[in-house]
């Protein structure tokens, strides 16, 4: 468990920003992660010198560069190795990888897969602007269908990776979704994903305002916003709309849009409930996409207790101690050597 220090209460945002000129393009989204990451980490308690950001490669991962933190600034797709090693090395650091929506379910997607499947205590951020930014504007695993960029000048005719759905599918213990417009929302998810005792998993919707701008759009402007996101409440029904009045409901195994009122006081409605150890609510709520129904915001799944990888390495290498000592040449030479002789 990570450690904490009643004197860390008086860390401010101030003493994670550093002196380094931050490179982002003017009213890019990652601005607004930088902006509450670091807000969000002088109220976890932990000290200053136990967070490590590790990234991987793509405007996202100039993240450690940025915070006045230890940091790795790895190479594609790796930072999940990277990081795991980190947890593995010393349990007692504050693990943040930064990932983008190329570098983390395309080069590093069989990486980010068994960092999740293990449930290292780590919180994972993947920045989701459905594009390639930092080589200038190819399609990325998150690209809708029929998207036209330098390497699709015709349109991809690939279909999309979901990210929620690619972290419920491996098995991930905490699976949420947040905004770079809201920073509200994004702090209390990032505290989340820090209480949370396991992998959790963040799709973070960033904007693109060179190649890919307003691609969210028609879910997060202010005029769509109340009838296009849910954000999702634990024990609450799911509802939404300009006065609450659309609810969602099950039908059979698919959901459905109806009038909140539907029912006795709204109890055909679907409770929120991201506890649940079956996958199948929160693989319903993660398909859920526009134009046909609104888009969750929150934390899809949280179950707790499952044993982490570092806890059971270090579980394993304690009761190998308390063997006592082993012969190193036994363990080179094993019960499959043979001894040749003349």
């Amino acid at each position: 468990m990570i450690t904490t220090k009643t004197e860390e209460s008086n860390l401010t945002k101030k003493d994670f920003v550093t002196t380094n000129d931050v490179r982002w393009c003017p009213g890019c989204g990652d601005y607004a992660i930088l902006n509450a990451v670091q807000r969000t980490m002088p109220e976890l308690g932990i000290a200053k010198e136990k967070f490590v950001i590790v990234s991987g490669i793509g405007c996202s991962s100039r993240f450690p560069y940025y915070m006045n933190t230890y940091g790795f600034h790895t190479i594609h797709g790796r930072a999940p190795a990277v990081a795991t090693g980190v947890k593995v090395a010393n349990p007692e650091l504050s693990v943040w990888l930064i990932t983008g929506d190329g570098d983390g379910l395309s080069i590093g997607g069989n990486h980010l897969l068994h960092l999740l499947r293990r449930n290292l205590d780590i919180n994972v951020l993947l920045f989701n602007n459905q594009i390639y930014g930092l080589t200038k504007g190819q399609y990325s695993p998150t690209s809708e269908v029929g998207k036209k960029t330098k390497s699709t000048p015709s349109g991809s005719v690939d279909y999309p990776v979901n990210p929620i759905l690619f972290a419920l599918g491996a098995e991930a213990t905490f699976v949420a979704r947040t905004v770079d417009s809201d920073q509200k929302h994004m702090i209390e998810t990032f505290k989340a994903a820090q209480a949370h005792k396991g992998t959790s998993f963040v799709e973070v919707l960033q904007n693109c305002v060179i190649f890919n701008n307003k691609t969210f759009d028609p879910i997060t402007n202010r005029e769509n916003k109340v009838d296009q996101l849910l954000y999702l409440q634990e024990g609450k029904s799911l509802v939404f709309g300009q006065n609450s009045d659309k609810g969602i409901r099950l039908n059979g195994l698919d959901v459905e849009i109806v009038e909140s009122t539907k029912g006795t006081n709204g109890s055909e409605l679907l409770i929120h409930q991201p506890r649940n150890s079956n996958p199948a609510y929160a693989t319903l709520l993660s398909q859920m996409t526009y134009p046909n129904f609104p888009t969750p915001m929150g934390i899809f799944r949280q179950l707790e207790g499952k044993e982490t990888y570092e806890d059971s390495i270090v579980e394993q290498i304690e009761t190998s101690q308390k063997n006592g000592e082993g012969s190193l040449q036994e363990l080179l030479t094993g019960k499959n050597s043979w001894l040749v002789e003349d």
